[in-house]
């Protein structure tokens, strides 16, 4: 009888997040028998994700099974698929310090897991583990898919791309599929009959079109329903999600820039100069922006979670829904090469022809037996370049540090992050990224490591 695939999750104690993904892929009859490996470096969250990948097995009464593994090699050996979804250093300490040490210099954040101080040195912690999967993946699994969650995305997917080009991987990531249905949800359209191409980098790919299928089969440019709705104060329409984050800073882009933008606008804000600004509260306020949003969210989650691991220890069967996470859809068109069309981050090599051959751009895919194919988008229009390019500088000098190992990379970062550099001056940014290597310490990779002397580059 022919085996389903083997999936190794490495960081399997992202409970909620494994749910959904392990959720999305037995609920495919193709790939209901597939063995799920549950990898993590936490015994008592490992075993939590045991007991709710096994009672997903259960509710859905399917050939699946599950094992769990302390050992990163011993979970990924013969694997075809591999998913990360870990996050180095936690929320404690590492996320404490990536927000409260730049609040001491006045430099406020809103998610920092992506670019910024916050995403710089989320980056430095957090490649040298997933070139270590890399590594690990070419001995035992060299063939296997890997499926990269891990933030910040353009920076992991460029540096594994840099130093391990021939491991399959793409970076996923929902903010595409999930900010379309939040614009048919302003436009009062089914997501069904919405119609979109969409290219940039993670966080900031941008809607070439967005268009509503008529019952002909044409298409109508919605664009300027969405300028309009925004001006007459229609749009945005308040967030089901999270009250706190309304969509007003992504909606001004649109009408700077003409084009919308896949990323929320909590994340959005702190990747250019022009929302967060200590002396300018009015803006803060103007455009409802969420500051020290990501803390709030840990915090939150932690509370939640230690009520619904109660849950599903003591239920028999546990709900199961579909996500809206691209990783079934790839694994399913990969094994059984039935095609599908994804988002996902991948090396440029010329899809966008505006943008370095050598970064990491977010196009349309398509998937089946023959892997993940992007699709060639051509030069994107010159404003979008300009704006990707600021993100680029940064994202494109921290790799460069963790190739390299050279630490003064890490200032040279900092220095071109548009948020950072308009607030803070040279010796503030270079005291800033002293004081966050210092008290990260040990998690960071040791040439990162601060000594106790250091010359200006």
């Amino acid at each position: 009888m022919a085996r389903g695939p083997k999936i190794a999750f490495i960081g399997a104690g992202s409970t909620v997040f494994m749910k959904n993904i392990v959720s999305d892929v037995l609920q495919r009859p193709e790939l209901a028998d597939a063995h799920v490996a549950l990898m993590d470096i936490n015994p008592e969250r490992l075993e939590d994700s045991e007991v709710v990948a096994r009672k997903i097995v259960l509710t859905l009464g399917v050939g699946a099974s599950v094992s769990t593994h302390l050992n990163q090699r011993e979970a990924l050996d013969g694997a075809d698929f591999v998913v990360t979804a870990f996050q180095v250093g936690g929320y404690d300490p590492c996320t404490i310090t990536d927000f409260e040490v730049p609040k001491k210099y006045g430099l406020r954040q809103t998610i920092a897991d992506t670019l910024g101080i916050g995403g710089i040195m989320r980056g430095i912690r957090t490649v040298p583990h997933l070139w270590n999967v890399c590594a690990d993946m070419m001995e035992v699994c060299p063939d296997a898919i890997l499926l990269q969650y891990v933030n910040p995305m353009v920076i992991n997917t460029w540096a594994i791309a840099a130093k391990y080009p021939k491991i399959r991987q793409v970076g996923l990531c929902h903010s595409v599929q999930g900010t379309a249905k939040e614009l048919a949800r302003d436009l009062d359209i089914p997501i069904e009959k919405i119609r979109y191409h969409c290219a940039g980098i993670n966080h900031m790919a941008f809607y070439l079109r967005f268009e509503e299928i008529n019952e002909d089969g044409t298409y109508r440019d919605l664009y300027p329903d969405l300028r309009r709705g925004y001006l007459e104060g229609r749009f945005p329409k308040p967030p089901r999600s999270n009250p706190r984050c309304p969509n007003k800073v992504r909606y001004e882009m649109l009408m700077r820039l003409g084009y919308f933008v896949t990323e929320s606008s909590e994340h959005f804000a702190e990747y250019v100069p022009w929302f967060i600004k200590r002396d300018r509260p009015d803006l803060i306020e103007k455009f409802d922006i969420p500051l020290d949003e990501y803390p709030k969210r840990c915090t939150e989650n932690i509370d939640r979670w230690a009520a619904q691991a109660k849950q599903y220890r003591e239920a028999n069967t546990i709900e199961v829904k579909a996500s809206h996470e691209y990783a079934s859809e790839i694994v399913n068109s990969a094994w059984t090469g039935a095609p599908s069309v994804i988002y996902g981050n991948v090396r440029n090599n010329g899809l966008i022809t505006s943008l370095p051959d050598h970064c990491a751009v977010e196009v349309p895919c398509l998937v089946d037996r023959n892997g993940i194919q992007p699709t060639r988008i051509g030069a994107l229009p010159p404003q979008i370049t300009a704006l990707i390019r600021t993100n680029l500088n940064v994202q494109e000098l921290t790799v460069a540090a963790l190739m390299e190992e050279k630490r003064e990379h890490i200032y040279h970062a900092a220095m071109m992050d548009p948020h950072t550099a308009a607030e803070l001056d040279l010796d503030q940014i270079w005291s800033l990224v002293d004081e966050l290597l210092a008290a990260h310490g040990d998690w960071l990779p040791e040439w990162a490591r601060l000594p106790e002397t250091r010359k200006v580059a």
